[in-house]
């Protein structure tokens, strides 16, 4: 689908992705607020009855299970957010299944780990079950699964990984609703203080301080807008940033929030999963040979190319790929464990199969799971 530049690309956009976040959907003492979530289900239905295919990142989990265990304030260790998410997250569905319901929609729930969405078959499982879900007519929402996600494996907010489930299922526009009215020049709450309209490239961002962490029932804040916006542009993706109380006047393509262009042409999904998602588990120390090979010749890389191994690490694992001087130039799923690999640096593949046998000469990385972050 080839779309317009500027707002009317969301005017016209067949399938979008919208992310709300937790101060959008709270009150003020950080209990989940049933109107909000209505508000929000019933600018969406109104868009889904134009025929355009919607799927809701939605966070609010952790923030709706914080009154009914009885918690002042937001948890910040991990087990009592998991615990939190797991009393909350029924609830926050429960909500959007009624207002979706009073519609005529059926909700879809949709938890993710990037445990999910690093590995190629879990990946593919959850590729194919949102598209199955949007073939169907629902409405997914999606929220990062906060009961089992540990540190170590966790999206870390909502806005990256709504920007990666835009790419996933390939929609054709973002939309960020918090509770600022889009991307200032300085702090929003200064009187000299201009709403940044439009962003055609992050050259247009150059001396533009953004800050915050976010309300103190969510993870995220306007950087995280930011970052998550120049992650779908980057990937063929226009993003909106904009306020949730103007959600009914950015889904129709009115001049509110902060527009981004996109910036390039669409990547393969899953190398933008491993670029962005994947928390690495080690690292890998290539020579210049190999560096070269990776970054400028599209080749896998081989064993004769390893010089060294950081971290432990199992088969299937995604690692760094690093040069001798410690520059990190290509992100990877490692085809050997950091046990397997030290007694096959500098080998050739007729040499492996020499010292292991037919069968234990494959790629350590193949270039279908590397993606480039730096050219040397």
């Amino acid at each position: 689908m080839s779309l317009p530049l500027g707002r009317g690309a969301l005017q016209v956009a067949r399938r979008i992705v919208v992310k709300i976040g937790s101060s959008s959907l709270t009150d003020g003492g950080g209990a989940l607020n049933p109107a909000a979530v209505t508000a929000v289900a019933d600018a969406l239905a109104a868009r889904r009855a134009d025929g355009t295919q919607v799927v809701l990142v939605s966070s609010g989990a952790i923030a709706a299970g914080i009154t009914p265990l009885g918690l002042a304030s937001r948890p910040r260790d991990l087990a009592t957010q998991q615990a939190a998410a797991s009393v909350g997250q029924g609830l926050l569905v429960a909500h959007y299944t009624r207002a979706f319901a009073a519609h005529g929609l059926t909700v879809a729930q949709v938890l993710l780990t990037a445990e999910d969405v690093i590995r190629r078959g879990q990946y593919k499982n959850a590729q194919r079950a949102l598209e199955r879900l949007l073939a169907l007519g629902t409405v997914p929402v999606v929220n990062e699964n906060d009961a089992v996600a540990t540190d170590e494996i966790r999206f870390g907010d909502n806005d990256r990984l709504a920007a990666l489930v835009a790419h996933v299922v390939q929609a054709d526009a973002l939309v960020l609703l918090t509770d600022v009215d889009g991307l200032y020049d300085g702090h929003p709450k200064l009187p000299t203080s201009r709403r940044i309209a439009r962003v055609t490239s992050p050259a247009d961002l150059e001396g533009v301080v953004v800050t915050g962490r976010g309300s103190g029932v969510g993870t995220g804040g306007m950087t995280t807008k930011v970052d998550a916006a120049l992650t779908a542009t980057g990937a063929g993706i226009p993003t909106l940033v904009a306020a949730a109380h103007d959600v009914g006047r950015a889904l129709s393509g009115q001049d509110v929030g902060t527009w981004f262009e996109a910036t390039h042409a669409r990547p393969r999904t899953r190398r933008l999963w491993l670029a962005h998602a994947a928390h690495t588990r080690g690292r890998l120390v290539l020579d210049d040979g190999a560096v070269r090979a990776i970054t400028h010749g599209k080749r896998s890389l081989l064993a004769a190319g390893v010089v060294g191994v950081e971290g432990a690490f199992e088969a299937g694992d995604p690692v760094e790929l690093a040069s001798t001087d410690g520059v990190v130039v290509a992100r990877g799923l490692v085809a050997y464990s950091s046990e397997e690999l030290p007694e096959r640096f500098g080998l050739t593949s007729s040499q492996q199969r020499e010292e292991f046998g037919d069968g234990r000469d494959r790629a350590v990385v193949h270039r279908d799971d590397l993606v480039v972050v730096a050219r040397r």
